[in-house]
């Protein structure tokens, strides 16, 4: 295939620069006469939108333009292809209010430019005290939030410059008494070039394109009596309003700034546009540096940062905001960390860590593990 002219790649990056903040500005302030219709808060599973580990939460969504191991099963399946190895990741974090959040994935290569993968994440908490109105003190009984998901990914590397994935993902969600199940898919496209002889990457993906989640069960299903006043009571269930899935759009380009012979030394910038259909749109940059083959040796280690920015994640500063509120609100979308890696011809293992400033929830630190054979 012939490499991609300078220029022509000079335009794309030149449009894409000039039409995100374009677009960026046609979704904020719709200003009398046209109402914003935006749908904050009107999905569900939204555990979905967790990440997958500590490097990926490090690097943020933008992520998707470069993952090649099994974490490319979460942010762009078309990565999974793009690997030499088997790869597995397992990770966990502790999110907000004592609940906790754990994602694995592996990845097995076949035919030379396929893979196939499997994932599952969970979220949950367990045994919190029930009140209600009438009890306010707590009624002595306990529930539990269990919500899981589960995909399988296909991806296939078509020629030296394309590679194209998708998975489809069952997810199950247990609400105390109540249950909800939904099916999803995700599709992703990698393209991957040279510009300036060093590399380029462009990642499109689709995720948790699905069914809608309705409940049933538990304390939805009662008992009521038949006419007014009357003893005989007969069963019912409770109809709930059915939830979409927190669907996103997402369009990410990676440039290897520097990279040196070898692939020893590299740093890698990476930027974002996202649209979701519970949120206006938003968009990230991340930076990721990369030393490999220490002193000769099969040890390496990485740095990495981002920042992205989610509209629904922040408040319109006023006099009535509180300074403290305002400025964690600001940092919200902050996220870095690092990782050491072991990387032989026959074995790869990797340990990464990442921080992630969640504003006025606090920050979180997400640990995981990476192994290759």
């Amino acid at each position: 295939m012939k490499p991609i002219h300078r220029s022509g790649l000079t335009l794309l990056f030149g449009g894409v620069t000039l039409l995100v903040p374009a677009l960026l500005a046609g979704q904020s302030n719709p200003g009398v006469g046209s109402p914003d219709n935006t749908a904050y808060g009107t999905t569900s599973a939204e555990f979905l939108l967790l990440g997958a580990g500590a490097r990926g939460t490090a690097l943020g969504p933008s992520y998707a333009a470069s993952v090649t191991d099994a974490a490319s099963l979460y942010y762009n399946p078309a990565g999974a292809a793009l690997g030499n190895r088997a790869t597995l990741v397992a990770g966990t974090y502790n999110y907000v209010a004592d609940t906790r959040y754990s994602w694995a994935g592996v990845v097995f290569p076949f035919g030379g430019n396929k893979a196939i993968g499997l994932q599952m994440g969970t979220f949950g908490f367990a045994n919190q005290p029930i009140y209600t109105v009438e009890q306010p003190d707590g009624t002595g009984a306990t529930y539990s939030v269990d919500e899981t998901f589960a995909g399988l990914t296909f991806s296939q590397q078509f020629s030296d410059r394309f590679s194209a994935g998708m998975t489809g993902k069952a997810i199950f969600d247990q609400l105390g008494s109540v249950s909800g199940k939904a099916f999803a898919v995700d599709f992703g496209a990698d393209f991957h070039s040279r510009l300036s002889g060093h590399p380029v990457r462009m990642g499109f993906t689709i995720q948790n394109l699905g069914t809608t989640l309705n409940y049933s069960g538990g304390d939805l299903n009662k008992f009521v009596a038949r006419d007014s006043g009357a003893v005989e009571t007969v069963p019912v269930q409770l109809k709930t309003k059915s939830f979409s899935l927190p669907t996103v759009f997402q369009v990410a380009v990676a440039y290897d700034v520097i990279h040196s012979a070898g692939d020893n030394s590299q740093l890698t910038m990476i930027s974002s546009f996202n649209q979701a259909n519970n949120n206006k749109a938003g968009f990230a940059f991340a930076g990721e540096w990369t030393l490999r083959h220490l002193g000769g040796s099969p040890f390496g280690a990485a740095a990495r940062g981002s920042y992205s920015y989610a509209p629904a994640n922040n408040v319109e500063v006023s006099s009535a905001v509180p300074t403290d509120v305002s400025g964690d609100e600001n940092l919200q979308g902050i996220a870095a960390g690092g990782g050491l890696a072991y990387d032989s011809p026959h074995v790869l293992l990797g340990f990464d860590y990442a921080y992630k400033y969640m504003g006025v929830l606090g920050s979180t630190h997400f640990f995981s593990v990476s192994l290759g054979w």
